[in-house]
């Protein structure tokens, strides 16, 4: 058994712990931000391409965005299809993401204040080549 991988599943965990605590001072989970931040990378989105980008079951996905409604986050309109719903950042949710944004940012700079940029570079190297390797693999 290759210790490499236990390692990267515990510091998966504990990343995604100390963002939740993060994230608590804005009432959102580690899984809310996920939909928030690629919603603003990428523009309104369908429930269906943000499963698909995020590599997540549609009811996960469909459960968070509801929350994320209710929380006046986003808000869910129809697409072309009358089945299609996309969402897409509410008034309140714009104004409110750049808060959120910089103490994500300020978490992940305090994550790699010790590398220098050779290292992230290395390292960002090395997860895509694994993250390659993944998307290459049939179980």
């Amino acid at each position: 058994m290759n210790p490499l991988f236990h390692e990267i599943f515990q510091t998966t965990r504990d990343i995604t712990n100390k963002l939740n605590s993060c994230l608590k001072e804005h009432d959102l989970y580690s899984s809310q931000w996920t939909i928030l931040y690629t919603i603003n990378k990428n523009g309104p989105m369908s429930l269906t391409d943000i499963w698909k980008y995020l590599k997540v079951e549609a009811p996960t996905v469909t459960r968070t965005v509801a929350r994320l409604e209710q929380l006046d986050w986003i808000v869910r309109t129809e697409g072309e299809d009358r089945r299609e719903k996309i969402v897409s950042f509410s008034e309140e949710g714009k104004k409110k993401f750049p808060a959120v944004l910089a103490s994500v940012l300020r978490f992940e700079e305090g994550l790699i204040e010790t590398f220098n940029d050779e290292e992230q570079q290395q390292l960002l190297e090395l997860i895509c080549k694994l993250k390659g390797r993944t998307n290459h693999w049939e179980i």
